[in-house]
């Protein structure tokens, strides 16, 4: 900069007095890389032109603006422009050292303005350094330590050598939250990404301090906060105290704001559309207004409008929201409007190192030669962040080659795909372990590849499983597993092994209700304890089965985590095709979640289960069962029917759960959330002998669920009375679960 402004300085007082002149001729000195046809185009310098003075200095400022002259001096003297130049220095080779990893050579060397084969401007060096330590902080390596070796090969030519200690992860050893006085610190905890460090998670990344992990946290907190009505949260601030030993302490300032009420919900339309195609919308309003803001409710609304548009084959439509505030309500109103007239002409993706174009291009709902609007572009986007296989997703429209044409650029961020996690715990019902390890990005093409390992007191399973998220062009799924499970169940009296193949699909089949196809094909070795009755062993046996199942969900929560309000309905039917011991099984499950305050979320569950037999009885691993999360206050598989000893299950099994959280029943520092429940079930019907059968006996219990993030990881505690039992059934005053998934 300082030798740009003495030649400046020098060529104003030079050239005070020049007007304009023609340059005849130029001669150019100190060049030895760049050509003089080079220097000649970059610096717009053309013979037999006139220059001016303000010409002269946009040579100069073209000049240095290449990056390849060090110095650069010029003159006029009769007509002839001389050039005196001094390049830059060759950077040869760039090498990193102390640093093996692959992924983090190329992320260094993309952020670096130093490239290999080009000018070494070293005054660019600081900078680097900075970008580098930055990205190590970034990824969680706040104390790493990055120095820099210039090896003189010649007087043109460097050899760059960067040096890296990465030093160890900083651990987040706690997190707090300052300034939520409607939502507990416990609860946020669950939204957010970061974890604060325990012995007991070995395995999870999401205990290492990193910018990234913490903009998540912020997304996440300010996302949570605005579904559940505070319009105006802010995260005021994000700051992470490191000490002297490594570890950090992450505070998370937040300012919730008023909480906000939709009063009134209304449509715009432009006049070139037909009004009464919206009409259908005012019905749908009527079951948000007076509900808590959200933006997942305005979302759910645009998608409303959005199937309309779709089923009237509409063109060219776009849409805003329009968002007033009273006091404490807002009032919404969805302005309809018709978009600029133009077509895509061609869509760019960029930044896709290892997923393939394809697997981007199948998740547009745009291509090129459809009409143009944001309204598509957006969605589009939103699908490709769906995948969770990108860190960013942004785009860039600019004019076509003809007026009416748009081309439209997305840039893609790629991040690691790779996945384990684990998961152990302890109580009651004895112990458990399973780990997962999964890629979702298999060969770059989207495809997930997963093996699942599951241990408890009574089973050993793996599963390795395959996953095509777009099979087809419909963009549906399909899905393969392999799966070995080993069971030993003497309080049923029986032991198998199986061994099963399957395949199905899903897809959308509309908004909120989706469908999934699927077949199955197993083996069953199934054999009867000797302390089994009679009856029971005439079970034991090998059983091949192929079926075939279908299932249908329909989704109207607010969102899948953490619900506070909607409710999600599901039935699933297995159909036997061949199989040694037939039977047609039935699963219903619904759910209704309603906030009857700031912190209070009731939860309303059914569960019904069927197994009925074809030609015979069903066999004793495919009976119904009530586990000790559907029906509290009884041990695990104890409840129904009993034949001797062993509680054999039924071909029918129900439960009703009725739940209130009541998170601030106890101080804060507790860390720990409450719940009362009443709960209702039953198992019932023996085909192989009905004798065994009580299904007249409702089994009730209530009670109290304590869930406490404790020193040595999350326990789960459940005081139950039965209120209702047989004297069959093996009730079970007190559960614990001490584990963690990581």
């Amino acid at each position: 900069m300082k030798i740009l402004l003495i030649i400046i300085f020098t060529l104003v007082f030079n050239f005070s007095s020049l007007n304009a002149e023609v340059i005849k001729d130029t001669v150019i000195k100190g060049n030895k890389r760049i050509s003089e046809e080079t220097i000649l185009l970059y610096g717009d310098i053309k013979i037999g032109e006139d220059y001016s003075e303000a010409d002269i200095n946009n040579i100069i400022k073209n000049l240095y603006s290449t990056n390849f002259f060090e110095d650069i001096q010029i003159n006029f003297n009769k007509n002839i422009l001389f050039l005196t130049l001094k390049e830059y220095p060759v950077l040869n080779q760039l090498i990193i050292v102390g640093e093996n990893n692959q992924r983090f050579k190329k992320q260094i060397k993309k952020i670096m303005q130093l490239k290999e084969k080009r000018s070494f401007i070293k005054s660019s060096l600081a900078k680097d350094i900075e970008n580098i330590k930055n990205l190590y902080s970034f990824n969680g390596f706040n104390f790493s330590e990055v120095n820099a070796k210039i090896k003189e090969i010649d007087s043109e030519n460097f050899d760059l050598v960067i040096e890296i200690e990465r030093g160890n992860k900083t651990k987040i050893k706690k997190i707090n939250f300052v300034g939520n006085k409607s939502i507990r610190s416990n609860r946020l905890r669950e939204v957010i990404a970061s974890e604060e460090d325990k012995f007991w998670k070995v395995i999870s990344k999401n205990t290492n301090l990193s910018e990234n992990l913490i903009n998540l946290d912020v997304r996440l907190l300010t996302n949570y906060y605005k579904s559940n009505g505070f319009y105006n949260v802010e995260i005021n601030s994000k700051t992470a105290k490191i000490s002297e030993i490594g570890d950090a302490e992450i505070i998370y300032s937040i300012n919730e704001g008023r909480r906000f009420v939709i009063d009134k919900i209304a449509t715009k339309v432009d006049s070139v559309f037909d009004k009464e195609i919206f009409f259908p919308l005012d019905s749908v309003y009527k079951d948000f207004i007076g509900g808590y803001y959200s933006p997942f409710k305005i979302q759910k609304l645009l998608e409303e409008i959005d199937d309309l548009v779709a089923k009237n084959n509409l063109q060219f439509v776009e849409h805003n929201v329009q968002e007033t505030l009273g006091e404490d309500t807002i009032s919404i109103v969805f302005n309809i409007f018709e978009g600029e007239k133009s077509l895509i002409e061609r869509i760019d993706i960029l930044g896709n190192n290892i997923t393939a174009e394809s697997v981007i291009r199948g998740e547009l709902v745009i291509d090129e030669g459809d009409p143009f609007t944001k309204l598509g572009l957006e969605k589009s986007v939103a699908e490709l962040k769906a995948r969770n296989i990108f860190k960013s997703v942004n785009y860039k429209v600019e004019d076509g080659s003809e007026k009416n044409l748009k081309r439209i650029k997305i840039n893609i961020e790629e991040r690691p795909t790779g996945e384990i996690s684990a998961g152990a715990g302890i109580g009651t019902d004895g112990g458990r372990f399973a780990i997962s390890i999964q890629e979702n990005n298999y060969l770059g093409e989207g495809k997930q590849l997963g093996f699942d390992l599951e241990v408890d007191k009574d089973s050993l399973a793996g599963t390795f499983s395959y996953n095509n998220p777009n099979y087809d062009f419909l963009g549906n799924s399909i899905f393969y597993s392999l799966r070995s499970e080993k069971n030993d169940v003497p309080t049923r009296g029986y032991e198998n092994s199986i061994v099963s193949g399957a395949i199905s699909t899903s897809f959308e089949q509309y908004r909120d209700i989706n469908l999934n196809l699927g077949l199955s094909a197993s083996l069953d070795d199934l054999s009867t304890l000797s302390g089994a009755s009679d009856s029971l062993k005439k079970q034991s046996g090998e059983f091949l089965e192929i079926s075939g199942n279908y299932g249908i969900s329909f989704d109207k929560r607010d969102r899948k985590f953490m619900p506070t309000e909607g409710s999600i309905i599901s039935f699933n039917q297995t159909l036997p095709i061949f199989a040694d011991r037939a039977s047609i099984g039935n699963t219903f499950t619904s759910s209704k979640y309603v906030s009857l305050s700031e912190n209070i979320v009731t939860a309303t569950k059914f569960y019904a289960s069927a197994i009925n037999g074809v030609d015979d009885d069903v066999r004793l691993s495919k009976r119904r069962f009530l586990s000790s999360k559907r029906l509290r206050g009884f041990e695990r598989g104890k409840v129904g029917p009993v034949d001797g000893t062993d509680h054999i299950g039924g071909n029918y099994a129900a439960a009703l759960n009725l739940e209130a959280n009541l998170p601030n029943l106890l101080p804060e520092d507790s860390k720990t959330d409450v719940n009362v429940f009443l709960d209702f079930g039953n198992v019932w019907g023996v085909d192989y002998d009905e004798s065994l059968d009580n299904s007249n006996k409702i089994r009730s219990s209530t009670g109290v669920q304590a869930s406490w993030m404790s020193p040595i990881g999350p326990m789960t505690f459940v005081f139950s009375q039965t209120l209702q039992k047989s004297d069959s059934d093996s009730a079970e005053t007190f559960n614990f679960n001490l584990g963690t998934t990581f």
